[in-house]
C-alpha cells in the first residue's frame, strides 16, 4: 500500500505558499492507518524503546498506538502550560522567535530508552528540542520517528539520532 495515496495535500495552509500534508485522510482509512502503525512498529522495534514520547498534538496520534503495538510506555511533550502537575521546560529558537515545550517531571526515568515521535519532520527544530528535553531528564534517546519527512528542508540533519520516516516529500 502506498501511504502517500492516503495523505491529502492542502495548498496555502496555514498561510499562503505553504503546502500542508494532512494525515486526517490517512487516519480515516482503517487499512492505511493500520499499515502505517505496523510499518512504524517494524522500523522502531529494533531500537527497543521503553518509552515513546509524542510531540503535541498530531504526534500523540502516532505515538500512542505505536507504543501500544510495541508494548512501550507513552509520554507527551506539550506547549507550555498544557500539562498538569510539575513539569520541566525547554525553550528553543524558531525561525522568527522562540517556543517552549514541556514534559511532566517524572515522565522519563533515567536511562530509559526513548524514541521521539511526531507526525511530520520539517526543519527538525521541534524534534531536536524534544530530544534535548528528554535527554535533560536522563532519557537515552535512541531514535526519532514520523509518518512524513519533508526532506527538502533537511530537518534530519539537525536530529542527532537515527530518523525513521514512512514517506518523504522532496519538494
Amino acid at each position: 500500500m502506498n501511504l502517500k495515496d492516503h495523505i491529502r495535500s492542502i495548498p496555502d495552509f496555514p498561510k499562503p505558499g505553504i503546502l500542508f500534508y494532512d494525515i486526517s485522510t490517512l487516519l480515516a482509512h482503517p487499512q492505511a492507518w493500520r499499515a502505517t502503525v505496523e510499518r512504524l512498529a517494524d522500523a522502531v522495534r529494533p531500537q527497543r524503546p521503553d518509552l515513546l514520547v509524542g510531540i503535541e498534538s498530531r504526534g500523540f496520534l502516532v505515538a500512542a498506538p505505536l507504543a501500544y503495538a510495541l508494548g512501550s510506555g507513552f509520554a507527551m511533550v506539550r506547549k507550555r502550560g498544557k500539562l498538569p502537575g510539575k513539569t520541566v521546560s525547554f525553550t528553543y529558537d524558531l525561525e522568527y522567535g522562540s517556543d517552549t515545550i514541556e514534559i511532566q517531571h517524572d515522565a522519563v526515568a533515567p536511562g530509559q530508552r526513548v524514541v521521539v515521535v511526531d507526525d511530520l519532520i520539517a526543519t527538525g527544530g521541534t524534534t531536536e528540542a524534544a530530544i534535548t528535553l528528554v535527554q535533560q531528564q536522563g532519557g537515552a534517546v535512541v531514535g526519532a520517528a514520523c509518518i512524513i519527512e519533508l526532506s527538502f528542508l533537511n530537518g534530519r540533519d539537525r536530529i542527532p539520532v537515527p530518523v525513521t520516516a514512512m514517506v518523504s516529500y522532496d519538494s
